[in-house]
């Protein structure tokens, strides 16, 4: 059985990924400091998975903590979830972002190559392409982030890719995701965020259970077709497919280094998103316009083809079971994890 080390794991993405590693055989062993989670989660994982895997509560900036694993553990992978993920709150706090997200990265690719670990699948995020020039981004797209959560997620790749040169048995796939939205079927894990959300999602949900009186909506004057901003959103579930295939790939392959987008291909903008909601859910989303967030653009969607033809992976799930599974989660949890 391999034994896949996950860190970042009781996150959103990292959960739903955990489910999904844990039903097809694999041991999981996963780190996270609860920063953006709850520990309520890990019982529901085990739950859901009808599987066990140890818990380690700790930070991947902590190297002692991460050589105790690697030496207690025969790992034979990572997946790297672990970090901070908000473009604004970026703006503010740049310190704080590379000192998490790049330091943290470090400390964890160093006491891999210490043990003999080379096989990594690293979060990345669908930001490192800034701006694009084509109204769909595929993998050689240029790369150009605009704001330090995607800086911070391209030197990452860039220090992977690094490594690979120096120590070519690495083998890395980078996932540069779009927009996960959604949560799991059954309604008992989804997207919780501590504080205020700084999605739209949970955002959007929030609203609709009445934990907030209304929705603000950053900026209504994008060169867009309703003026709101255009993503493309991905269920969490297919995302924790393609980290599944990926993982896969991995173990199918001698030397593997590869950056592959992971979206759907279609863009909804922020007002076609309440839609698609207040249909799932029956009530209106009340909203007020308010002004640019530091560090948005106007419209990002991916170019899937490379993850269709390497990874044997496509999203599955439209915009109306996205919705759906995000309200059905709120409403079974009207205060989150905290219930």
């Amino acid at each position: 059985m391999k034994k896949i080390l996950v860190t970042g794991g009781t996150g959103f993405i990292g959960s739903h990924t955990t489910i999904k590693l844990l039903e097809a055989n694999f041991d999981v062993v996963i780190l996270d400091n609860l920063s953006n989670s709850s520990d309520k989660i890990i019982d529901k994982i085990k739950y859901l998975a009808k599987k066990d895997f140890l818990f380690i509560k700790g930070d991947i900036r902590d190297k002692n903590i991460l050589k105790i694993i690697f030496s207690e553990n025969k790992i034979d992978s990572v997946l790297h979830f672990a970090g901070l993920k908000a473009a604004g709150e970026s703006e503010k706090y740049p310190i704080k972002y590379y000192e998490n997200n790049v330091l943290g990265s470090i400390n964890l690719f160093k006491e891999m190559s210490l043990a003999g670990v080379n096989s990594i699948i690293f979060s990345s995020s669908a930001t490192v392409y800034g701006e694009p020039k084509n109204s769909k981004c595929d993998e050689n797209s240029h790369l150009s982030p605009i704001n330090v959560y995607g800086k911070s997620k391209l030197i990452i790749e860039n220090i992977l890719k690094d490594i690979k040169k120096s120590e070519p048995f690495w083998k890395i796939v980078n996932l540069r995701y779009f927009n996960p939205i959604g949560a799991h079927p059954s309604g008992i894990i989804g997207e919780d965020p501590k504080g205020e959300p700084n999605n739209l999602l949970p955002f959007i949900t929030q609203v609709a259970v009445g934990r907030k009186d209304k929705l603000l909506i950053f900026g209504n004057d994008y060169r867009t077709k309703d003026g709101t901003g255009r993503r493309d959103y991905i269920h969490v579930q297919d995302l924790a497919d393609g980290h599944l295939a990926a993982l896969h790939k991995l173990m199918q392959e001698k030397e593997c280094i590869l950056d592959i987008n992971l979206g759907t291909g279609i863009s909804h903008s922020v007002l076609e998103i309440i839609s698609a909601f207040e249909k799932a859910c029956g009530k209106k989303i009340p909203y007020e316009f308010t002004q640019r967030r530091t560090g948005d653009i106007a419209e990002l969607c991916a170019d899937p083809s490379f993850a269709r033809d390497k990874l044997g992976w496509k999203a599955k799930k439209n915009i109306e079971q996205m919705c759906k599974d995000a309200w059905r989660w709120q409403v079974q949890n009207p205060n989150g994890f905290n219930r």
